[in-house]
């Protein structure tokens, strides 16, 4: 059978509000979900809004948060050479792929969320039924994104970041939004599960994890639909 073309969608966005601090895309959910994938067989291409390296938060690879995936990334040119030489998110098709995966971190709140090239290339993915995965603060991103004229996560069980891991990292009053409150208003069925705790759910073609710990749990999730 043919191998699987998957597009994974990162942020390019790296300013934490105004705090002066430095954000951007989570190393493991980025790394995780791509040796899912990759090691399944499947053809990965990775985009950004302004294309190139996307920035990693620095955060995100400090001693404490280290994973096998990422321990892996490191030692592994060839995906370190993906990641510095992504592709223009404006210069993808949702036809050439078979679905598509939102890694999280801060900084997509602030740009995929607003992006209008990455809204309709979500709704492109769902209106042709193809799955659409995102994990931690990327089901941010699914905000403005509609499906029949109501908001896609509507009526659905859905999950990301929630408000007490937020509030955990001390950025409640720095994010645009909140994750779990802005799915909760879209009319989403939001669940978690204790913070950290890896879970990630599907319903339908969507699929969503709650936290960088549920980033291989979304991505395995997203295969089982391929």
């Amino acid at each position: 059978m043919t191998a699987k073309k998957i597009l994974m969608v990162l942020t390019s966005h790296d300013t934490l509000g105004n705090t002066g601090r430095k954000t951007g895309f989570w190393l493991e959910e980025f790394a995780a979900p791509y040796y899912v994938f990759t090691d399944a067989g499947a053809q990965v291409t990775v985009a950004s809004p302004k294309g190139g390296q996307p920035p990693i938060d620095p955060k995100s690879d400090e001693p404490g948060s280290q994973t096998p995936p990422m321990t892996r990334f490191k030692g592994d040119k060839a995906a370190q050479a993906v990641l510095a030489s992504t592709v223009k998110l404006s210069e993808v098709k949702a036809s050439d792929f078979d679905t598509v995966f939102y890694s999280g971190g801060h900084g997509p709140m602030w740009d995929l969320a607003e992006d209008k090239t990455s809204i309709s290339l979500i709704e492109e993915f769902y209106n042709s039924g193809k799955p659409v995965a995102a994990v931690c603060h990327a089901p941010g991103v699914l905000r403005h994104v509609q499906y029949k004229g109501q908001p896609l996560v509507k009526g659905k069980r859905v999950t990301g970041f929630t408000d007490t891991e937020e509030e955990a990292v001390h950025l409640t009053h720095v994010v645009p939004f909140l994750v779990e409150d802005e799915l909760r208003r879209l009319g989403g069925k939001f669940e978690k599960v204790a913070d950290w705790k890896s879970f990630a759910i599907t319903d339908g073609h969507l699929v969503t994890g709650q936290n960088p710990a549920s980033s291989t749990a979304g991505a395995q999730a997203l295969l089982a639909l391929l």
